[in-house]
């Protein structure tokens, strides 16, 4: 894969952490208003602001963040693959982006719909799920900043033994 001009990596790096930062900041305002309608708010009043958040900015986001972030190690010398760190914030993006468009994004719009009918458990959801992508999001910043666990081992090509190639030559 090409790499890019230095100026270039940084343009796409600012944009990989402006979007993150903002998928970071909707999602803390997700958890607010979940913790809001905990506190005694009115849930017919919260909910449909939580799906305007959800769908509007933290969704379309997510995607974002995940697609820059595949371009920028595609991009740039860090490699999709090539550093643990990169793989496993991949993964732990993958997983995200998949669990807001397919579970968090229609429950948002399900809590939305049914407003102060919405059972306790799923009201519980609506704060678990911003409390724990808050977490894995602080977890791949703090990879990104650390950047631990160094290269990963590429498969070694298979070398003739010392001993296998002196015999080849010897007879």
């Amino acid at each position: 894969m090409p790499r890019i001009r230095p100026t270039a990596r940084k343009a796409l790096l600012t944009l990989h952490l402006v979007t993150s930062l903002g998928w970071l900041g909707t999602d803390l305002v997700l958890l607010t208003l979940g913790i809001a309608v905990q506190r005694g708010a009115d849930p017919a009043t919260v909910y449909p602001v939580t799906a305007l958040v959800g769908t509007v900015l933290f969704a379309p986001l997510s995607v974002l963040v995940w697609l820059i972030g595949v371009a920028s190690s595609l991009l740039t010398p860090w490699g999709l693959l090539r550093h643990r760190w990169v793989l496993v914030k991949l993964v732990l993006t993958t997983v995200m982006v998949g669990l807001v468009l397919f579970l968090l994004a229609p429950n948002l719009r399900h809590a939305a719909a049914m407003g102060a009918a919405l059972p306790t458990r799923d009201r519980a959801d609506l704060v678990i799920a911003p409390a724990v992508s808050t977490s894995l999001m602080i977890i791949a910043t703090v990879l990104s900043t650390y950047k631990p666990w160094g290269r990963r081992r590429a498969a070694q090509p298979t070398r003739p033994s010392r001993s296998g190639a002196n015999s080849a030559t010897v007879a």
